[in-house]
């Protein structure tokens, strides 16, 4: 009976939060969200209420960064020791870096990778590295982390359900071309759980692994700025 009632709050939380957010109804930007025995903090975006936007802040964190009218913001992808993105990062319509389809070691090269990016008419992808290069798009935003950890619906090949790496997680999902989740790991998690989470919680197809030990979040009206570690690539959503 009470795991009944545990699943029950669990479903009722999310048709609430989906609910809201597709009405805008929500006071709060973020909202503590319980998945699988873990905890986790969601920030949604929606497009056409919002506004989002990539940085390269000079302090390596959102100590600094203009507040007025901000939401939340996020860390958004894997960076080099001087906080260069190592892959796609593009900020306002220019080109910071390239898009890397080189294959080597760690998260970002678990392929396939994926960018997440947002075009001139305002509508959202993730995608894989491949899928977004066919495209030969021209985005305003974008930035290329990596593993994916969702593609169409199902798990990156090499992420099993909840397998044993564990850490502070963060990453973004798709549930439909204007309206994102970001989502971060309170406790420390497996890929799967993060994934599984934008999956079956969330209700996404497509969702990317943005960082783990370093992940943080700001959510100005929580009073929160994560200061974990230096970062590199940040996207901050404010409203409008």
């Amino acid at each position: 009976m009470e795991v009944f009632i545990r699943k029950f709050a669990v479903m009722r939380w999310t048709a609430l939060f989906l609910l809201a957010m597709l009405t805008g109804a929500h006071a709060a930007p973020c909202t503590p969200h319980r998945f699988d025995g873990s905890s986790f903090t969601v920030c949604a975006f929606d497009a056409k209420k919002q506004s989002l936007h990539l940085t390269l802040p000079p302090s390596r964190g959102f100590a600094g960064l203009p507040a007025k009218n901000v939401a939340f913001g996020m860390n958004a992808g894997m960076f080099d020791s001087s906080g260069i993105p190592v892959g796609l990062y593009v900020e306002n319509g220019k080109l910071i870096h390239q898009l890397n389809t080189q294959s080597g070691d760690g998260n970002f090269y678990m392929l396939p990778n994926g960018v997440f990016s947002q075009d001139a008419d305002k509508k959202l992808h993730i995608e894989t590295t491949q899928a977004y290069a066919a495209r030969k798009t021209k985005p305003r935003w974008a930035t290329q982390s990596g593993p994916m950890l969702l593609i169409a619906g199902k798990l990156h090949p090499q992420v099993s359900a909840d397998g044993p790496s564990r850490n502070i997680r963060n990453g973004a999902c798709l549930r439909d071309s204007t309206h994102a989740f970001f989502a971060i790991g309170e406790d420390a998690v497996s890929f799967g759980k993060l994934a599984r989470l934008f999956r079956d919680a969330l209700k996404c197809r497509d969702a990317l692994y943005f960082d783990g030990y370093v992940s943080g979040a700001w959510i100005p009206s929580e009073q929160r700025m994560d200061n974990r570690a230096p970062l590199g690539p940040i996207v901050v959503v404010t409203n409008r």
